[in-house]
This record gives C-alpha cells, sequence and structure tokens, in this order.
C-alpha cells in the first residue's frame, strides 16, 4: 500500500458551494459616513435584469481573541453594550486600526481589554458575523500562555470587568445561552473543539 492510500479513510473537508456570478451594480450611493461606520444603497442588476435595492453597511474588520492562561482557564470580560443595554461575557474583541497586522491587533486587544499579554497567539478560522449586510470579517485568535502585565487600558465609553472561567464552565456558559455575544460564542467553540 503507498502512503497516498494510507490517508484514503481520513474523512475530506467538504468544498465550498459552486459561487454564484455576482450582482453586478447599476449605481451606488453613500447615505452615511462616519469613522466608525458607513452605509451605502447599491442598485444590484440581477441577471434577469431586472434592479433591486441593497443596502450595504460598512464597517472596518476586527480581531477576537480567545484569552487561555498557563492553566488553561480561560479569560473573559464582561462588557456593558450601549445598542442594547446589556451586559454580558464576551472575550476581547475590537477593529483593525488602519494598516495594522491582524495578529497585531490582537495582542493589543487584549492588552488593553484585560491586561494580559499571550506568548504564543494562534489564528482560528475567521468568520463574517453579519454578512447578510455587511462584507465586515473578524479574525479569529487563541492567545496562549497568557500572563497578566498591567491595567486595563480602556476608552472613556468602555465599561467592562475582567473574570477567568474554567473550560467546563464555560461550556456551560455557551449550553445555557449565556454567551450572546457571536464573536465570543463563534471564537470560544472553535477554541473548545479545537483543544478537546
Amino acid at each position: 500500500m503507498s502512503k497516498r492510500d494510507d490517508h484514503s479513510d481520513k474523512p475530506r473537508v467538504p468544498e465550498n458551494p459552486k459561487p454564484f456570478a455576482p450582482f453586478g451594480v447599476a449605481r451606488s450611493e453613500r447615505i452615511y459616513h462616519s469613522p466608525w461606520c458607513g452605509l451605502r444603497r447599491d442598485i444590484v442588476r440581477l441577471a434577469d435584469g431586472a434592479e433591486r435595492e441593497y443596502h450595504v453597511f460598512e464597517i472596518g474588520d476586527a480581531v477576537a481573541v480567545v484569552p487561555v492562561l498557563p492553566d488553561g482557564r480561560i479569560v473573559l470580560i464582561g462588557q456593558y453594550r450601549y445598542p442594547h443595554g446589556k451586559t454580558h461575557w464576551e472575550i476581547p474583541a475590537g477593529r483593525l486600526h488602519e494598516g495594522e497586522d491582524p495578529a497585531e491587533a490582537a495582542q493589543r486587544e487584549l492588552r488593553e481589554e484585560t491586561g494580559y499579554r499571550a506568548r504564543r497567539l494562534e489564528p482560528l478560522p475567521g468568520f463574517y458575523p453579519s454578512n447578510g449586510i455587511t462584507a465586515h470579517f473578524a479574525h479569529a485568535f487563541v492567545a496562549l500562555d497568557c500572563e497578566e502585565v498591567g491595567a486595563l487600558e480602556l476608552d472613556d465609553t468602555e465599561l467592562l470587568t475582567v473574570k477567568t472561567f474554567t473550560r467546563a464552565e464555560i461550556g456551560l456558559l455557551l449550553d445555557s445561552g449565556r454567551i450572546e455575544d457571536a464573536f465570543a460564542a463563534i471564537s470560544l467553540m472553535y477554541w473548545l473543539r479545537r483543544s478537546s
């Protein structure tokens, strides 16, 4: 049996679906723009020639970081979110600065929002948290062997607290639906699957 045949029983990752031809754009109008976000109205042309209105929310790419301590505990932040008025458990996350490498942004957000620094940073699969309305992409990472190095460095609108949880507690939070933030839920699930 050849080396190539040794791996024939291994399941293969299914392929993505065959891509559709993109919509044509008849015209585009910027409705709103700020340093934080933008809103664009596109008139798209369908394959049959019909035109439809499509609103696109413009927001820069982001990072999401799962901080893991040397003993395996995971660091979460309890953060207040103004749009819905809730405080819930999340992971450090934030937007990339212009020209910033995602791994550098991950280390920066980890340091600012938890006071920890990672000795090792490994990529997790990234994701589009709201791809029906935006091309906003989240680069996910696991920060391994984190060590506490200083105080939090928060913006004046950031209200948060830092707490560590065991792997079992993270599982219970996920299973109970208490991790309502998509960045946290998706990244934590990727990490738990990878590290099991």
